[in-house]
């Protein structure tokens, strides 16, 4: 029997419980880089503390536990309709964006859920693309942030021919100006603990802490988790454009493009490319990895609300 690809696009997951607290968004934000100025993020007693709105990436492995989870229990899942049971140790994470739809609470409390379908799929001579929506929720059903994220299956498989069908997804990046020179830049640098410290957000993959299993992959070591990179240039965003407004980012998006590893240089290059909705500016940016040489975030798009004082 022939797989049938497009049985999987609309496709459902069973809702899951998702809860945090304000340990977890303390917890995620030192996991992406934040610095010891950084109050509004990294110090539960200021005034304005707020989580990153980024924060809602990691709930789809955290889930609502506290204690560690078994990563490799966290990626099992039931075949997809039409679609073979798929390797999870040759899945890498492609892209991931978030809308923010409103800002998260400190507490979620309980009755919280994360909703999942299926938007996309394509399969050519390299492997499966999968994107996913995901959207968080509260007790009463109101949509806090909606995310996309695609997962590229290495070498699998279905119908062994090229096939698509999206029916829905993120924006797309505007291409970088070739005229002028970046509006804003942002250098940072992870730690050699960097991912210690992020997997503590629910990303227990071993690949971020056994040097073991990544020289088996090819990485020559541990990587660093794909979305604390995702982290940290979001920061770079806020920090430059939006002077650390936990309310201004209202999407954020990219495509991994090249790991990074822990301890190394990053340097986030941003070009305003025109307006963006309700009285936000639209950039375009990447993350270079300055001590590899290569850009580790690429096709990066954001609508984010600019502070007076932000041009360089």
């Amino acid at each position: 029997m022939s797989a049938d690809l497009s049985q999987v696009v609309g496709h459902q997951l069973p809702d899951r419980p998702v809860a945090w607290n304000k340990r977890d968004l303390l917890t995620y934000a030192v996991g992406v880089g934040a610095k010891k100025d950084d109050f509004t993020f990294a110090y539960e007693l200021d005034p304005s503390f707020a989580a990153l709105p980024t924060y809602p990436v990691v709930l789809q492995l955290k889930g609502d536990g506290q204690d560690v989870n078994l990563f490799a229990d966290k990626m099992k899942a039931n075949p997809l309709p039409g679609m073979p049971r798929l390797d999870p140790n040759r899945v890498v994470h492609g892209s991931q964006s978030i809308q923010i739809l409103k800002p998260l609470p400190l507490v979620s409390g309980p009755g919280w859920k994360w909703k999942t379908r299926y938007t996309g799929i394509v399969e050519n001579k390299s492997g499966i693309i999968l994107t996913a929506e995901n959207t968080l929720v509260d007790p009463q059903g109101v949509a806090y942030a909606k995310l996309y994220s695609s997962s590229f299956n290495i070498g699998a498989k279905a119908t062994g021919q090229k096939f698509s069908k999206i029916i829905a997804g993120p924006p797309q990046a505007k291409p970088i100006p070739k005229d002028r020179k970046y509006d804003w830049s942002v250098q940072d640098k992870t730690t050699p603990e960097q991912a210690l410290v992020f997997r503590l957000s629910g990303d227990y993959n071993p690949l971020h802490i056994d040097p073991r299993i990544g020289q088996a992959a090819g990485f020559g070591g541990v990587i660093l988790h794909g979305l604390s990179t995702f982290g940290f240039a979001a920061r770079a965003l806020l920090k430059a454009i939006a002077n650390n407004d936990p309310t201004a980012l209202k999407y954020f998006g990219v495509r991994f493009t090249a790991p990074v590893k822990p301890g190394d240089a990053l340097e986030t290059q941003i070009w305003e490319v025109g307006p963006g909705p309700d009285g936000t500016v639209e950039v375009t940016f990447i993350t270079k990895n300055l001590s590899s040489g290569k850009v580790a975030l690429g096709d990066g798009c954001a609508f984010i609300k600019k502070a007076p004082n932000s041009k360089l």
